[in-house]
């Protein structure tokens, strides 16, 4: 079988470079991005997507809508990573952890769209809670969240990196989108099995990547006299064999001292750190960890790569 060719179209972005970075030195695929000053032409790009087995498309949503338009004229598979197909139909979630079905469907599929980082964190600590039982698919759920400025695209990096002074020295998180409909709301809600939509308030950190969600889970959300211990262990069995989801045991996850719970913690990884803590009152609190440019961006989009392509899930990666 000939080495397949995977074409990365908008490699010069975060996610792009970040994807390039570590697709550059495999031998297992034939990489392929245009130069610099052809990376706006319509003509080249759509070449290079005709000629692709697979295109990764690392763009805003509008160009990659017309992008995945030019690839369903040929055999090229795509990868999408912005959010415009993420709850479109004839488009296959990309989130293999997701279910036990989800990893066939993303290996047979030649639609894949990406996850967002927000969200991978949310549907995977959740959504087995709820399908076992132990809380309700109409519970409100709360999202505290704090990313790197990274997850804010170009214009925040540009902001955080010396746009705005004195960001970078910030001694404390800064919310954004509180007022808005979040992009990441749609897939949150479409595939955590919640049927409401959840309160997301996310906010940005002095450090360019890195992630951290903080989950409540009231004691009257709590279903069946479901304990915090209840819930770590649907956690732990439900992701017994997966080599990219690590959920700590309660005992290590009480044991943090400060700094605690690092956003930064899983960076340059394409791991998910899942943390239940139990509260006296019988409250639990779920904490998740991840690099929003690795299993939460690029680490989700090289995984998907490897199973659209037929090549060891892991190849590239690290746990």
């Amino acid at each position: 079988m000939a080495t397949p060719k995977v074409f990365i179209d908008g490699s010069s972005g975060t996610t792009g470079l970040r994807i390039q970075d570590v697709l550059t030195s495999r031998k297992d695929i034939n990489l392929s991005v245009l130069a610099y000053d052809e990376r706006r032409d319509p003509t080249k790009r759509q070449d290079a997507i005709a000629e692709a087995d697979l295109a990764i498309l690392c763009l805003p949503d509008g160009a990659a809508v017309e992008a995945s338009g030019w690839a369903n004229a040929g055999q090229t598979k795509v990868i999408d990573t912005s959010t415009a197909h993420r709850v479109a139909e004839n488009w296959v979630y990309g989130l293999p952890e997701m279910n036990p079905a989800q990893r066939k469907k993303i290996i047979e599929s030649s639609r894949v769209s990406n996850p967002g980082c927000y969200p991978t964190g949310l549907i995977l600590s959740i959504r087995p809670v709820i399908e076992q039982g132990l809380l309700l698919s109409d519970a409100a759920i709360t999202i505290h969240a704090l990313s790197g400025y990274s997850g804010g695209g170009k214009n925040l990096i540009a902001k955080w990196e010396g746009a705005q002074s004195g960001l970078m020295n910030l001694p404390f998180e800064s919310p954004y989108a509180l007022e808005t409909r979040h992009k990441h709301i749609p897939e949150m809600t479409s595939y955590s099995g919640l049927k409401h939509e959840p309160q997301f308030m996310p906010s940005v950190g002095p450090f360019i990547n890195g992630m951290r969600l903080e989950i409540p889970l009231h004691k009257t959300m709590l279903q069946n006299s479901a304990t915090a211990t209840d819930v770590w262990e649907v956690l732990d069995q439900f992701y017994s064999s997966e080599p990219f989801v690590n959920v700590h045991s309660i005992d290590n996850a009480l044991a943090y001292s400060d700094p605690a719970f690092d956003p930064r913690s899983t960076n340059g990884t394409n791991r998910v750190d899942i943390s239940v803590i139990p509260n006296a009152i019988g409250h639990a609190l779920i904490i998740i960890q991840i690099d929003n440019l690795g299993k939460g961006a690029s680490g989700a989009a090289v995984q998907n790569m490897n199973l659209m392509l037929g090549l060891p899930e892991n190849a590239g990666l690290t746990s």
